[in-house]
């Protein structure tokens, strides 16, 4: 169960799916959504899994059934085991009473192109898959990927994130929800791109050793985020939510 504590009641889902509705579905939002312990762990030996809960992993459905794509970096789809993006069937019901397609469409991000085509995110992908890499991927690897993905080229060297945005919402895709990993947000941080951040508080402390929810080059400034709300449960977890405005 989830609780509004500013008015002590619990939240029922249709409150729920209200409080994380964007006023314009049809303008880029690019919304992250990760987990944390109490001391800045995002994740307990090696994955975010331990971290979660329940109520958790509802909410991260939640936020998948009201975005148009996923998008995740190819490191935290292997180390996290991604198999085809395939919502709940209540989930799949509610997103077409929307009009909207049952599931959101994944996109995964790799310079490198390490990559399995017969991997089940593709095999299993209700909704073709979305690729974005950089001219300098290996050709190959961009010929074989393309037989079960769309591959979207965004950059020369590297892949350049605010093209691969702009790309997603060309495809008419401009609801946009970050997965992870920590290289992508900080990546996207940098580039200013990071219209809010969903974040899972665990009430836990998980010691030295385990990496921030955000990694790579330093951000050239630091990026404000007004306080949007802050929900709770019963076992001490918190799910805040910042967005670039109030």
């Amino acid at each position: 169960m989830i609780y509004d504590r500013t008015i002590g009641t619990e939240l029922t889902e249709d409150e729920l799916i209200a409080a994380y509705t964007v006023p314009d579905r049809s303008t880029t939002w690019l919304r992250a959504n990760f987990v944390t312990s109490l001391d800045g762990a995002v994740t307990l030996e090696g994955l975010s899994g331990g971290l979660s809960s329940k109520d958790d992993q509802n909410m991260l459905g939640r936020l998948r059934m009201l975005a148009d794509v996923v998008l995740v970096g190819a490191g935290t789809l292997r180390a996290e085991g991604y198999g085809g993006l395939r919502l709940g069937a209540k989930r799949r019901t509610w997103r077409a009473d929307q009009g909207w397609p049952e599931n959101p469409t994944l996109a995964v991000v790799s310079a490198r192109l390490e990559l399995a085509a017969d991997s089940p995110v593709f095999t299993n992908a209700p909704v073709r898959a979305v690729v974005i890499t950089c001219e300098a991927a290996p050709a190959d690897q961009r010929k074989a990927l393309s037989e079960v993905a769309d591959v979207l080229i965004c950059g020369d060297d590297a892949v350049d994130l605010p093209a691969a945005v702009a790309a997603l919402t060309a495809r008419g895709l401009p609801q946009i929800l970050c997965e992870g990993g920590p290289h992508l947000l900080g990546s996207l941080t940098t580039a200013n791109l990071v219209d809010e951040l969903c974040l899972t508080v665990s009430p836990l402390l998980a010691g030295p050793g385990a990496r921030r929810i955000t990694d790579g080059l330093s951000s050239p400034e630091a990026r404000p985020l007004a306080l949007h709300h802050i929900l709770s449960t019963d076992e001490g977890f918190l799910f805040l939510r910042h967005t670039r405005t109030p």
